[in-house]
């Protein structure tokens, strides 16, 4: 981790793109870990397809615009935020570094962002919720309303405000890179894993090492009505829940006794997105899971607009998957996206120098909107529209 204080500072300041971060959190964490949180399923054509997609739309920039005052604030449900980047669930993030959606939390409650606490996460939400209040929570739901009503109390009792139900995860991706890499979730420790972590001494004392000592085997904390098993063991009700039997009907059945916030996250077509409408969820996240669901399920962002297009101008649709850059987010805001979610990048950094590594990732693209604005002509994210875009055709 990087020193403390000035010096610490300096050595974040080293990293000037997202792609460094992840190169440098490559070299920390041990080579399956590694590919656990980067890699996609069967043939990743969705994982690769969502960077190249952003190449299919290109800028157009104008001049003499006077952009010496650029804003990038967003307002979402009568809230502030600094910038239209929030940070993206991510399951088991302990595994990259310890207490890591804590660390998470607190970057983006210094930063301005939101933060969505995944359901597969080890931190308590209770706890969680007590120290950085605000916090989203993303939920992999089961279809029994006998259970989801202990759910949604566990949340009310919580004091989560914001609750984002996933709807594309009925069964599991097929992860073939974790399953030749002896990578498990539940997570089984091997032999494979034990010298990966000698390879890695820095991740073995630091991550492995002192949670072990301080808290023991992490556990499912968050994934049900209660606090579950250590992540090494299956949990009563399975891994999966019941997510199979999961309809709109049970989003109904939620949005009649949840008096919170309620968004659907997982949409890629236009029909869901009318769906989501019909029930009352107050937003969506356009998303194909960063690629680790449905492999050749169209990038988020080519199917952005078409969501658009099938909602109410002013209901807020939001996206992630694939996103590293400030051009990237800009192009996402053009499309009509509220807000821009992004995971593998401030895990990458929260896995380099915890809440401080976070929190470079968001200066890195806080900054890189904020001139892209500029050189675009642009004085304010609110002003983006389809006109800065001008689409290429794909090669034959």
């Amino acid at each position: 981790m990087p020193a403390s204080g000035a010096a610490g500072e300096r050595a974040l300041a080293r990293f000037l793109s997202v792609a460094d971060m992840e190169r440098a959190a490559a070299r920390r964490l041990p080579r399956l870990v590694h590919a656990f949180v980067s890699g996609g399923v069967e043939d990743e054509v969705t994982l690769r397809a969502n960077r190249a997609a952003f190449d299919r739309l290109m800028l157009r920039p104008r001049g003499f615009a006077g952009v010496s005052n650029i804003r990038q604030e967003v307002e979402l449900w009568g809230r502030r935020y600094a910038s239209p980047i929030g940070i993206a669930p991510m399951g088991v993030a302990a595994i990259c570094r310890r207490d890591c959606d804590l660390e998470l939390a607190r970057a983006a409650r210094a930063a301005g962002m939101p933060f969505i606490l995944s359901g597969v996460s080890t931190f308590p939400l209770e706890d969680l919720e007590r120290q950085v209040p605000g916090t989203w929570y993303q939920g992999y739901l089961p279809g029994d309303t006998d259970r989801l009503g202990r759910i949604l109390a566990r949340l009310e009792r919580a004091g989560i405000e914001v609750l984002v139900v996933t709807c594309d995860t009925p069964v599991a991706g097929n992860r073939e890179n974790n399953i030749r890499n002896g990578f498990s979730i539940p997570f089984r420790p091997s032999l494979r894993l034990a010298l990966d972590g000698l390879a890695h001494p820095r991740w073995l004392i630091e991550v492995l090492a002192r949670t072990l000592a301080t808290s023991g085997v992490p556990r499912f904390a968050n994934l049900y009505e209660e606090v579950g098993p250590a992540i090494t063991t299956e949990p009563k009700q399975g891994f999966r829940g019941g997510r199979d039997l999961f309809t709109w009907e049970h989003m109904a059945w939620i949005r009649a006794r949840w008096a919170g916030r309620l968004v659907v996250k997982g949409i890629l077509h236009p029909a869901d997105a009318h769906a989501a409408v019909a029930c009352g969820a107050d937003g969506i996240i356009v998303s194909n899971h960063g690629g680790r669901q449905l492999d050749g399920a169209v990038p988020s962002i080519l199917a952005l607009a078409d969501v658009v297009k099938s909602v109410p101008a002013a209901f807020p649709v939001m996206i992630d998957s694939g996103f590293r850059r400030g051009t990237d987010v800009i192009k996402a805001l053009a499309l009509g996206a509220r807000l821009v979610f992004l995971g593998r990048p401030f895990l990458y950094g929260a896995a380099v120098a915890g809440a401080a590594g976070a929190l470079r990732v968001h200066e890195i693209l806080r900054s890189e909107i904020a001139r892209d604005l500029a050189l675009l002509g642009v004085r304010d994210v609110r002003s983006l529209d389809e006109s800065v875009l001008a689409p290429v055709a794909p090669s034959p």
